[in-house]
């Protein structure tokens, strides 16, 4: 059975190509396009962008297969985590997901979940089957482009702490995050140095006991 479903976007793409051309004309009014593109397509997300950590030494040492393998595996154990709290994986890249959930609360909910779904998987495994997942969360407004893209500063961040900062098992979440669930969550948050690009503030999530 597939795990992923894609969906075309359409109608959504096309209104916004015709925005940004009207934007590129001379003399055009940028800030009321700009305002027009805000009131079709913005909204307020939690996003989540997943990686596999140390796939690319992966792929080297063990060959395309085993590349494929690994992401087919990832996507039967954590799809229907997604499901299970409510998110939309709008796309995929290689090993990578992107996911956005309405709630900030089951975002992290559901990161956590997929940590714990993969600590389990791996734990009577050989190094070279297992599954290690990189976590980053943000959250706020952003522009949403039909069911395959989202576009603004705190899916920046979240692509940079997921993509780039985060190691295996970990989860780190943006300030806006932080601010979200500090209050509603027992896990303590730990700011770490160098915030990512779009965010202020970034933190790690110490989900372990």
């Amino acid at each position: 059975m597939a795990h992923i479903f894609q969906v075309g976007i359409g109608a959504s793409q096309d209104r916004l190509e015709k925005l940004i051309e009207a934007r590129l004309a001379p003399g055009a009014d940028k800030a009321e396009i700009d305002q027009r593109i805000w009131d079709l397509f913005g909204e307020t997300w939690a996003v989540m962008f997943t990686d596999l950590a140390g796939f690319s030494r992966n792929v080297t040492d063990f060959g395309i297969i085993h590349f494929l393998q690994t992401i087919h595996e990832s996507h039967r154990l954590l799809v229907p985590c997604i499901d299970r709290f409510d998110g939309i994986l709008l796309k995929t890249a290689g090993d990578s997901m992107l996911v956005i959930f309405r709630s900030v609360s089951k975002a992290l909910e559901c990161a956590i979940a997929m940590q714990t779904t993969l600590t389990d998987y791996n734990r009577d495994r050989i190094e070279s089957e297992q599954v290690l997942l990189c976590v980053g969360l943000g959250h706020g407004p952003m522009l949403r482009i039909g069911d395959q893209d989202v576009f603004g500063p705190e899916v920046n961040a979240a692509a940079k702490l997921g993509e780039d900062r985060a190691k295996a098992h970990e989860i780190l979440v943006t300030g806006a995050v932080a601010e979200q669930v500090r209050e509603a969550f027992p896990y303590p948050l730990e700011e770490i140095a160098g915030e990512p690009p779009g965010a202020a503030q970034a933190f790690r999530v110490h989900y372990r006991d």
